[in-house]
């Protein structure tokens, strides 16, 4: 089976940074996009970046500049590098997986399996 599970998140202050990590497991790491998405309280879920297997990225515009997303193959791992953190990035973080696919992936409706999520807090 397809499996994500993510870690990495935490309480921080504003300003600092976070790594979450997003292991994949169950598929051939060499055909996928993995996309990172927040759920924030009364928010809609929102994209947040995502990686394909051959290396093209996308980022949302919120967070342009300071995330950056990676992907170590040898450990079918995504990571995604979030610096200069804000309050409004306090949200429950999730990895999703399109299989298959070596397209950036926008839509929640295209990735097959999600992760548990971790939370991300940001204070002020």
């Amino acid at each position: 089976d397809v499996q994500l599970v993510e870690s990495g998140g935490g309480l921080v202050q504003a300003g600092g940074s976070l790594r979450l990590s997003c292991a994949a497991s169950g598929f051939t790491f060499d055909d996928y996009c993995i996309g990172w998405f927040r759920k924030a309280p009364g928010k809609e879920r929102e994209g947040v970046s995502s990686i394909t297997s051959d290396g093209s990225t996308y980022y949302a515009d919120s967070v342009k500049g300071r995330f950056t997303i990676s992907s170590d193959n040898a450990k079918n791992t995504v990571y995604l590098q979030m610096n200069s953190l804000k309050p409004e990035d306090t949200a429950v973080y999730y990895c999703a997986v399109a299989v298959n696919n070596r397209k950036v992936v926008y839509y929640v409706y295209e990735y097959d399996v999600w992760g548990q999520g971790t939370q991300v807090t940001v204070s002020s």
